[in-house]
């Protein structure tokens, strides 16, 4: 069955523009994320979602009250929730491969909603801007048209990308929104930041720079972060690439040089340093072929967990 509005099929052949139009209660709810001031999140609870990955939960979950990912400039970032079980999913997509990926978030979603008779699909779409390539845009399309393909109603509810998430200042266009956060108790959506992005950030960054699939990495079930395990080989001109400055970085290895963050080159080169240190990541982080698995403390923050004890 189709994506929804208001219990109307949504109709792909209209322009972002024209969507809203026919549907002005989307650009008032855009409107009202967008005023609010992003939140910083503490670690506490909180389960931090990378590029190219996805994490799935419920309200019974004793360990995670809160979902988040930000940093995305081109990116979308989606929350799908049943609102019958209320299984959350949150992602962030780079339109690697939408349609596969949303089939993928669709399948962990009905998986944890399966013994729930009432409710309903709902999807929230937050992220991008009007980039000069108009990748957002791309973006934005693939995500309407993957979700119209799914067998089960989806019902779109926050629709907050590309024109509805742009601001200009001096001729050049940014987001508005860089990430979002969803209480998986209250079903609450609001703008976020995020001090701490880890465990493990650098071992997860260099899994989608090496070209990664979409990656799931909770166990809701065990209430289990499991990272890994990764495998690549030596990272292409990695000595070339920590050579040059930080404009060249920015340049070449983001999809919007001048929307990024500040600490985007930073972040960068210490994925390429990751990287360099680890070329041969079954030697040197999963001899072993297991996951490296994390577990929430008394404290609500993430502590490895030795696999002998698993």
């Amino acid at each position: 069955m189709p994506l929804l509005v208001n219990g109307a099929r949504v109709d792909l052949a209209r322009t972002t523009g024209d969507m809203i139009r026919a549907h002005p209660h989307l650009e008032e709810k855009a409107k009202l994320l967008r005023s609010q001031p992003a939140q910083i999140v503490e670690p506490k609870g909180l389960l931090y979602v990378q590029q190219r990955e996805f994490a799935v939960t419920t309200p019974k979950d004793g360990s995670v009250s809160i979902l988040g990912s930000d940093d995305a400039t081109t990116c979308h970032i989606v929350v799908l929730r049943h609102t019958g079980s209320g299984a959350t999913c949150l992602t962030h997509c780079d339109g690697s491969d939408t349609e596969a990926e949303v089939s993928l978030i669709m399948s962990s979603v009905k998986s944890l909603s399966s013994s729930t008779g009432c409710g309903r699909l709902e999807v929230h779409l937050v992220g991008g801007f009007n980039d000069d390539r108009q990748l957002s845009q791309k973006l934005t399309n693939q995500l309407l048209r993957a979700f119209d393909l799914q067998p089960e109603d989806v019902h779109l509810v926050t629709f907050c990308v590309t024109e509805l998430n742009d601001r200009e200042e001096q001729d050049i266009h940014f987001p508005i929104i860089y990430g979002i956060a969803v209480n998986v108790k209250t079903a609450e959506i609001f703008p976020a930041t995020f001090p701490v992005k880890g465990p493990d950030e650098d071992l997860r960054s260099a899994h989608t720079l090496t070209g990664a699939p979409l990656t799931n990495i909770y166990d809701a079930k065990t209430e289990q972060l499991q990272i890994g395990p990764y495998f690549w080989g030596p990272f292409p001109h990695v000595d070339f690439w920590l050579e040059q400055d930080d404009a060249q970085i920015l340049q070449n290895l983001s999809t919007s040089p001048l929307a990024e963050p500040p600490h985007f080159v930073s972040h960068i080169r210490s994925t390429l340093t990751f990287l360099k240190e680890h070329p041969f990541p079954s030697r040197s982080l999963f001899p072993d072929r297991k996951p490296r698995i994390y577990k929430k403390n008394e404290e609500g923050l993430w502590e490895q967990v030795c696999s002998d004890k698993i």
